[in-house]
């Protein structure tokens, strides 16, 4: 590990050191591939990333099956900055990679089981032994294992309150979490990691629906409640295909051999590859997710991905991910009736009428009838395009607000690689609920989006062609630091617009988005409240970013968590009493880790509209009892600045100086 930790030294601009301990190819499943994926997503957005990885994870017993696949054939492309130096049996290699982990930033820890979890201590022990300890995050999937033993919660209650921080994928896990003494917890959904590549070429098909239940055989999964529903429907076929837990495997067995089943149920047991997802989803049209309980699953993800319904529990991520009655099914856990009615439902014309609530004559048309298989055409068509890139630039925002250290500031200067893709998670969020920016950003869709940006002519503009001294929070103290940022606007190009105070405000607003929520795509979605004087929207639109909206101040008419970035620039617009609302607008309407920048003039307490430099703790607590952190401090070169701006003011009557301040919501 040393030889990898003294390279990645030598990466210049990267925004923090991290270090991500968990699975990696060759040890096969979801948690890998998501810790692989993370590895990637960090290191793309401009980290210095190594993975810590394990030889051997744990015994086999805990296990019955194979843990890994072939070296030949990863489920997704390994990260090439991998090391595998852990191994569940060899207590020193735990000493010896925390020690290592000393020289880090960060190092998130990936919880896989609580039998893991005296490793993960002594690692996180050692890795704390240095004078300038990393911060310890740690990314549970399942707090507690579906299937617990004794001990599990003791385990996991010794390891999540020795954490800097955990992050969760749903909100149940996060009362488990903090149940065990995790403080802090943030919770975000689940980025799509989908092995087995694009989908297949699909054969024509007309027969009866057939469903898949893919991955491994536990009995949580719920599949003998849908062999039981299934028995109750005729027509619908179904293939199980995936590796067995135990004897599960025998007594589905027998289920599926009975009469009433006889021919409908085929098992394709043992692992299946990547490779493989593809043409197998190929012959299918319904994903089977009829979980008993569940946490994050990405299967109904790679089922949209791959063109199938869903029809889920309502356990776990699934009602996020499927839409009930529009593209997939949705049904209580364990409810044999409601399974068996969404399973005629997808094979029959019509709708159910009084025996369920899954359709209506106002779903499917006047008649209520459209003919056999059109209700499984009609969601079919419904399904959504499934969102790659935005879900995982939330994902990072919140890895990097929960990684700053609640007595510092968060992540600053080269933070980028968090804009986000499209405004709704699943691609499809628009409506008639929706309006004004919200039915923008419901329309536009990754690939739209693309072709905005890609036929808008573009500066070309990189957070390294921006100076260190052009800050995400500053103060514009004199004639000279505006006329600086003029000249500068102009050596890079950007159109010539707004004053020279205006452009400081805007450069400074740029600048922060380029270095803390780009994703290298332009692709973050901007609104600017700042007024027509602002340059900045038209440098955001000429350096390529699309959608920029201009908006005027008002009551904020967005969709909750659908902008990357809000700003609100020159002090006309933003009374120090409009603080708070203005807080509220920025919690409600940003993504986690999206950016708030504002701009407040500065002077003394005789001259209305402006803050005494004192005030601007009281702003900084109002803002951070909203969930926004600022990036940069208020100490220091800060200080200093409005120091020189106090004294160069002549009449103390006049407002000596304008704050940019840029906060990033948490």
């Amino acid at each position: 590990m040393s030889a990898a930790a003294d390279a990645a030294q030598g990466l210049a601009g990267a925004a923090l050191r991290i270090a991500i301990v968990g699975p990696t190819h060759p040890i096969k499943g979801g948690v890998a591939v998501h810790t692989t994926e993370l590895a990637h997503h960090l290191q793309a957005a401009g980290h210095d990333v190594t993975l810590v990885s394990w030889s051997q994870l744990y015994p086999a017993m805990l296990y019955p099956g194979e843990t890994t696949v072939p070296l030949d054939q990863p489920e997704v492309t390994p990260f090439p900055r991998t090391v595998r130096v852990l191994h569940w049996a060899r207590p020193g290699s735990w000493r010896r990679a925390g020690r290592e982990l000393a020289a880090y930033d960060l190092v998130i820890v990936v919880h896989v089981i609580p039998q893991i979890v005296p490793a993960h201590l002594t690692l996180m022990r050692a890795a704390r032994s240095g004078p300038t300890p990393p911060r310890i995050l740690g990314l549970a999937h399942n707090v507690l294992p579906h299937e617990p033993r004794p001990g599990d919660e003791a385990l996991m209650g010794a390891f999540l309150s020795r954490l800097d921080g955990v992050l969760v994928h749903t909100a149940a896990q996060a009362e488990v979490a903090e149940s065990l003494g995790a403080d802090p917890v943030r919770t975000v959904p689940l980025p799509p990691h989908l092995p087995g590549g694009p989908r297949a070429h699909r054969e024509p098909y007309a027969g009866p629906p057939r469903l898949i239940a893919l991955g491994i055989v536990r009995p949580y999964k719920g599949l003998d409640v849908l062999l039981e529903a299934l028995a109750r429907v005729p027509g619908p076929t179904l293939t199980i295909a995936g590796e067995v837990w135990g004897d599960l495997g025998s007594r589905l067995a027998a289920r599926a051999a009975q009469p009433d089943l006889a021919g409908r149920v085929t098992f394709r047991e043992g692992y299946v590859p990547a490779a493989d997802i593809a043409p197998l989803l190929a012959e299918h049209d319904v994903m089977a997710l009829t979980y008993l309980s569940a946490t994050a699953s990405q299967n109904a993800l790679l089922a949209q991905a791959h063109g199938l319904v869903v029809v889920a529990s309502t356990v776990g991520s699934f009602p996020q991910d499927v839409h009930d009655g529009v593209d997939g099914l949705l049904v209580e856990p364990g409810d044999v009736d409601g399974l068996a009615d969404a399973l005629r439902y997808l094979g029959e014309p019509g709708n159910l009428g009084e025996s369920g609530n899954l359709g209506g004559p106002g779903d499917l048309g006047e008649s209520g009838n459209l003919g056999a298989s059109d209700n499984l055409a009609r969601l079919r068509a419904a399904v959504p395009q499934v969102n790659l890139s935005g879900p995982w630039a939330r994902y990072l925002g919140t890895i990097e607000a929960l990684a700053a250290d609640e007595s510092a500031t968060p992540v600053t200067v080269g933070s980028s690689g968090t804009g986000t893709g499209t405004g709704s998670e699943s691609g499809s969020a628009s409506g008639s609920g929706t309006h004004g920016l919200g039915r923008l950003v419901g329309r536009l869709g990754d690939g739209l989006r693309a072709a905005v940006v890609a036929a808008r002519p573009r500066i070309e503009l990189a957070p390294g062609d921006l100076p260190d001294w052009v800050t995400p929070t500053d103060v514009l103290a004199t004639d000279d630091d505006a006329t600086a940022v003029r000249d500068l606007a102009r050596s890079l190009g950007l159109p010539r617009r707004g004053s020279r105070v205006e452009q400081w405000a805007a450069l400074g607003a740029l600048a922060a988005v380029l270095r803390v929520r780009d994703d290298g795509r332009r692709s973050s979605l901007i609104l600017d409240r700042s007024g027509g004087a602002s340059p900045f929207t038209t440098w955001a639109k000429a350096i390529g970013f699309a959608p920029v909206e201009t908006e005027p101040v008002g009551e904020l008419d967005v969709e909750p968590e659908s902008l990357d970035v809000l700003a609100r620039l020159h002090p006309a617009d933003v009374e120090p009493e409009q603080a708070i609302d203005l807080f509220a607008q920025a919690a409600w309407a940003l993504r986690p880790g999206g950016l708030l920048v504002t701009t407040f003039a500065l002077g003394p307490k005789t001259v209305p509209g402006t803050l005494a430099a004192a005030d601007l703790r009281a702003l900084l607590a109002q803002a951070d009892n909203a969930g926004l952190r600022l990036i940069g401090d208020l100490d220091g070169d800060f200080t200093a600045t409005v120091r020189r701006a106090e004294a160069a003011a002549r009449d103390p009557r006049a407002a000596y100086g304008l704050a940019r301040l840029t906060w990033r919501r948490r």
